[in-house]
């Protein structure tokens, strides 16, 4: 099969020439001419668009696209001209209004010249690079309208005095406003800008700079924060109603200049109202404003957070070091945690809970927090008001939420080994005396305490529970054993603890009564002969007991006294006027807790079971101490309390941070030979830094100890310093 080639055919224009009336280029553009006249005069009904956009493609067909081009500029621009003057001798609100019809109208003319000239516009126009008939409609409406010599200035002054105007609060034409700035645009953005935008904008920030010049010296800053929020509202619902989309960054940037940014200082200072007072005030809709315009402005909110800083930080500093605060610790702990409340809620209702203010709030509170020494106390003390005598009449949920609380401030503590070694004091104590408000209370706090710090923070306090739990179990074994031999006598519950879990306690030598010490040798025999190889001491200053008293007229009441009170007043079963020494000398209390013993047993009113001459508030070693035979109470079961020092003595105080320094010893060295073991070879700065980044969650070791105890590590031979540079260490494996 052969293939055969394909043949190209083409058809090529018809080469006779066609000879063309020389008139007539000039008849067909006249038809033209008059067609345009016309439609400017308004009498564009009778015309045959049809029949004129023919001869308008045919004059481009036969060459003289050139001449219909120059005859439509020169014809519009005549018309135009006629425009201008009419527009020009329009009188006042008028000269807007007729700008505006008469640009409509040019518009609706330059519709309908477009159409006739469509082949001209499709053609001519885009291969001699030519304006459109549109574009061309605008620049000659630019050229001899807006440009205009009598039109131009006028324009813009009469625009800005009715923006003027507005701001002065009288109702304007936005319609007919509208129109003109959108007439400005369609011509080109760069003739809006030049004839209305850049003067807007000047008259603008002298408008407004003399305006905050009068609020500042008239209004508080709250007052002049709502003037100057209600005007940037005015711009931009301005540009919503009027004016481009792109002017609003622009108007509201030079209200933010001259409104805020200007006086922002005398705002924030300002004597009376400024922050600080608003703050003070809780004037959330005051702060919230501040907020909302100072985020406009750069350094703004800077400026407010380092303001409300300092004001925190200070306030805080009074609260911490105020000796009357610190007379009551739970007050003192209520109050940090107020104020972190009030704060939290001002950072939340007025500045948009944000992270920067919340930042600044935290480090200002673990600033002065750590200014008072005894804060770690304080905080367990308020965790032990509220997890010992729990919240009177509130659910479970509300004790979760005070323990949260509490957590927040023990987070910013950085001695938080000391809040542990109090916190096992008083837990103790609680667990001891059955005085806890719950154990899951108990125990939410420990899970809390876990998460935040870790297995080692809550292991001993771990134990401690399980000490009470495995007590409970020793003592069913005890009574099973030897219940019938106790009788009648007195019941006695054991909490065998563990050392090391428990806060270590110096042993006391307490004489127990005969009766109490009878039992508790039973309990001692079972115990150890159920446990060889251990060793139990009593601590009877942590104990309680509940006796059975007579009183006058045979009045009975059951007593819930601590272990000591049980061993004075059982010396009154067989004497009565007793002295203060023959009371030391037959129970051997300690001198401190005898004191205060007796203060609850002899002066606290309505629980003045014993009487004491003379009579007064204080213990003194000459008083003689009686039965109280005409006590009385309403209630059977009567709770005797020991005044207890709510906080501890200067002395105790200087004790418990000695244990706690001896305590932090074995951790610096812990972390050190850790850090050694895996750097091999460090500098002394390096290993100071280390060892406080490792140590930062319990408490801030002190660089001097740290040196102390890289010293004590190269005496045992952990460490050896370098030969050539005394500061580098290197670990011996």
């Amino acid at each position: 099969m052969s293939s055969q080639k394909k043949k190209n055919f083409q058809i090529e224009a018809f080469k006779h020439r066609v000879v063309v009336d020389p008139k007539y280029a000039e008849k067909t553009w006249k038809v033209i001419e008059d067609a345009i006249h016309e439609i400017y005069n308004h009498n564009a009904s009778g015309l045959s668009f049809e029949e004129l956009y023919r001869n308008a493609y045919n004059m481009v067909l036969h060459k003289f696209g050139e001449k219909l081009y120059s005859g439509l500029v020169s014809t519009m621009t005549a018309h135009l001209k006629k425009i201008a003057v009419s527009i020009e001798v329009s009188q006042g609100a008028l000269f807007l209004e007729e700008l505006d019809k008469k640009w409509a109208e040019h518009n609706k003319a330059l519709q309908m010249i477009r159409d006739i000239l469509m082949y001209m516009d499709r053609t001519f126009i885009p291969s001699t690079h030519k304006t459109p008939v549109h574009e061309l409609g605008l620049i000659l409406w630019r050229d001899n309208i807006i440009h205009a010599i009598k039109i131009q200035t006028r324009l813009k002054d009469t625009l800005l005095e009715l923006v003027q105007r507005e701001r002065g609060g009288e109702v304007i034409n936005r319609g007919l406003m509208r129109n003109i700035v959108k007439m400005l645009m369609d011509i080109g953005s760069l003739v809006y800008q030049e004839n209305f935008e850049k003067p807007f904008l000047i008259v603008s920030a002298d408008f407004y700079r003399a305006e905050s010049q009068f609020f500042i010296e008239s209004c508080d800053s709250g007052k002049y924060l709502m003037k100057a929020e209600k005007r940037l509202n005015e711009e931009i619902e301005r540009v919503s109603h009027y004016l481009d989309s792109r002017s609003e960054v622009k108007i509201t940037n030079v209200v933010e200049k001259e409104m805020i940014e200007s006086q922002m200082m005398r705002l924030v200072h300002m004597e009376n109202s400024g922050l600080v007072n608003m703050l003070v005030d809780d004037k959330y809709d005051d702060l919230g404003r501040m907020y909302n315009l100072f985020r406009r402005v750069l350094n703004g909110l800077s400026l407010v957070k380092d303001v409300m800083t300092s004001h925190i930080r200070e306030t805080g500093k009074q609260l911490v070091t105020d000796p009357e605060r610190l007379k009551d610790p739970v007050d003192f702990v209520q109050c940090l945690l107020d104020e972190k409340d009030k704060h939290d809620k001002i950072i939340n209702l007025a500045f948009n809970n944000d992270k920067m203010f919340q930042n600044a709030l935290n480090s200002s509170f673990e600033y002065f927090i750590n200014l008072n020494t005894r804060s770690p106390e304080f905080i367990s003390l308020f965790v032990d008001d509220k997890l010992r005598k729990g919240l009177k009449g509130v659910i479970e949920e509300d004790v979760e939420i005070v323990l949260d609380k509490v957590m927040m401030l023990f987070r910013f503590l950085q001695e938080k080994d000391v809040f542990e070694k109090y916190y096992k004091q008083h837990l103790a104590k609680r667990l001891l005396s059955a005085k806890s408000v719950s154990e899951d209370a108990e125990r939410s706090l420990i899970l809390k305490l876990k998460t935040e710090c870790g297995y080692q923070f809550t292991s001993k306090l771990e134990g401690m529970f399980t000490d009470m739990k495995t007590s409970d179990d020793t003592m069913q074994g005890f009574y099973e054993a030897y219940g019938h031999e106790l009788g009648d006598g007195p019941m006695l519950a054991v909490h065998v603890l563990t050392t090391g879990s428990w806060p270590t306690q110096t042993a006391t030598t307490c004489n127990l009564p005969s009766e109490i010490l009878t039992v508790c040798d039973k309990f001692k025999t079972y115990y150890l002969g159920a446990h060889s190889g251990r060793r139990l001491s009593w601590q009877t200053n942590m104990g309680y007991a509940d006796i059975k008293a007579t009183f006058g007229r045979c009045q009975k009441h059951e007593l819930n006294v601590s272990t000591y009170q049980m061993c004075i007043l059982m010396l009154f079963n067989n004497l009565d006027g007793l002295g203060y020494r023959e009371i030391e000398q037959a129970t051997e209390i300690p001198s401190a807790d005898l004191k205060r013993c007796l203060q609850s047993l002899a002066c606290a009113k309505g629980k003045n079971v014993l009487r004491k001459e003379p009579m007064s508030k204080d213990i003194g070693e000459d008083d003689v101490f009686f039965f109280n035979d005409k006590f009385s109470s309403k209630f059977y079961k009567v709770k005797i309390g020991t005044v207890v020092a709510q906080k501890e003595s200067e002395p105790e105080k200087q004790e418990t941070r000695q244990k706690v320094e001896e305590d932090r010893k074995p951790q610096i060295e812990a972390a050190i030979v850790r850090i050694m073991k895996a750097r091999r070879v460090l500098d002394h700065n390096n290993i100071v830094t280390e060892v406080t980044k490792q140590l930062q969650s319990r408490f801030l070791p002190n660089p001097v100890v740290i040196k102390k105890r890289i010293e004590s590590l190269i005496e045992r031979e952990f460490l050896e310093r370098d030969k050539d540079d005394r500061k580098l260490y290197r670990y011996l494996a």
